[in-house]
């Protein structure tokens, strides 16, 4: 029988370290990707020289620049990023053809069986890192473990640019003296809750509580995930892959947008880019949803069930438009307008459990059928474009 062998690559500070690799003298120095002080953004990614400062993702720009105003502020460039992460994928087809893209710089790779034919796990991480580096240019840093969980925690272990492998038999050795805030999806709100468990390691909660203990105090789904993930069981969480995929764009504008043509404009510009991707991946989707994030920061979404699956950005920027309007956001000022579609689920498109509530502002009957309302051939000529000369070639007008 083939022991379970998964390996998650994590480059390291990705944003930052493209930036730092095409331009020399950013090397060694402190680079945060976001945007420039002045502005709204956050920051996407922080290279380790700023991270000395106190400045990590999700942080507001102008709080990093007060924390270290010398440092190198530079714009998000997804484009060129996404380019890098496609040639990683391609490098890393090199070593297996199981690989799973968990995120633009992370990638899970199955390595099960493979010993025989590549080499030890130690030697298959090695030269995963050798081919990233050498026709990549960049460092990553790798975890390879019996499943995705322990994976993940091991590909953190050692950053930046490490290699940690953690045998079957070796799980409750590498898991116990981890502190809790290492476990997923446990934040300040969590630790918050199991701060009167007074426990600050996996090893003290694995051995003092029990799973319905754990679910009494902290609650049924936080309590199950931090016993089976204390046990180094990442079975206990397939269940949330029951929720499906989804693809969406968003914009946070410099200042404060509600002039109705510049946000109808941003969200069919989104809209393209979204559908754009669904049809790349030969996608579809039933499910359209928007976000807003108003000038005093309240942000909410809102989506629509379709009665058929589609593909086309007139279709989803028409939708989204429409719940905009019926949501009351017409004439107030946005911070952040985004949109996105839920990927259907072509083969339980009938199953109740697959069903996503109905949105209460829903309009019956305003449901499209795709992109074959709008004509094919005009949806195939711009991808056909798209594909020839660039993702920046052609847009719809409005």
């Amino acid at each position: 029988m083939t022991v379970p062998l998964i390996a998650l690559i994590d480059l390291d500070a990705f944003f930052a370290q493209i930036e730092q690799y095409e331009t020399p003298e950013y090397r060694g120095q402190p680079v945060i990707i976001g945007g420039k002080p002045g502005g709204r953004g956050v920051v996407s990614t922080a290279s380790y020289e700023a991270r000395i400062f106190g400045v990590h993702s999700a942080m507001p720009i102008n709080m990093a620049h007060r924390l270290w105003p010398d440092g190198i502020y530079l714009r998000s460039d997804m484009a060129k990023y996404t380019e890098y992460s496609k040639r990683i994928c391609e490098v890393l087809y090199n070593i297996t053809p199981v690989v799973d893209q968990a995120s633009v710089d992370e990638f899970y790779l199955d390595l099960s069986g493979m010993e025989r034919l590549a080499g030890t796990p130690r030697e298959l991480g090695l030269r995963c890192k050798e081919l990233i580096k050498e026709q990549i240019g960049l460092t990553c840093s790798i975890g390879i473990g019996p499943n995705r969980l322990i994976a993940k925690l091991a590909s953190e272990y050692r950053k930046p640019d490490g290699l940690t492998i953690v045998n079957s038999g070796q799980v409750q050795q590498f898991l116990d003296p981890l502190p809790l805030k290492a476990l997923r999806g446990v934040g300040k709100k969590t630790l918050a809750r199991i701060a009167k468990l007074n426990v600050t390691t996996v090893g003290q909660l694995r051995q003092r509580y029990t799973l319905i203990e754990l679910q009494q105090a902290v609650g049924e789904q936080t309590g199950g995930s931090l016993y089976h993930q204390a046990r180094g069981n990442y079975q206990a969480r397939r269940v949330s892959h029951k929720s499906r995929k989804s693809i969406s764009k968003e914009t946070t504008f410099s200042a404060d947008v509600s002039d109705q043509q510049q946000l109808k404009k941003t969200m069919q510009r989104l809209a393209f880019n979204v559908a754009r991707s669904l049809r790349k991946k030969e996608f579809r989707g039933d499910v359209i949803t928007i976000r807003v994030r108003l000038a005093d920061f309240t942000t909410s979404t809102r989506q629509r069930k379709l009665s058929e699956p589609i593909d086309s950005d007139v279709d989803i920027a028409r939708i989204g438009w429409e719940l905009f309007e019926l949501n009351g956001y017409k004439d107030k000022s946005l911070r952040l307008i985004g949109i996105g579609v839920v990927i259907a689920d072509e083969k339980n498109t009938n199953d109740e459990s697959e069903k996503t509530q109905m949105d209460l502002f829903s309009v019956p009957g305003m449901e499209s059928k795709g992109a074959e309302n709008e004509g094919d051939e005009v949806v195939t000529a711009i991808d056909e474009i798209l594909n020839k000369f660039g993702e920046d070639s052609i847009r719809r007008g409005g």
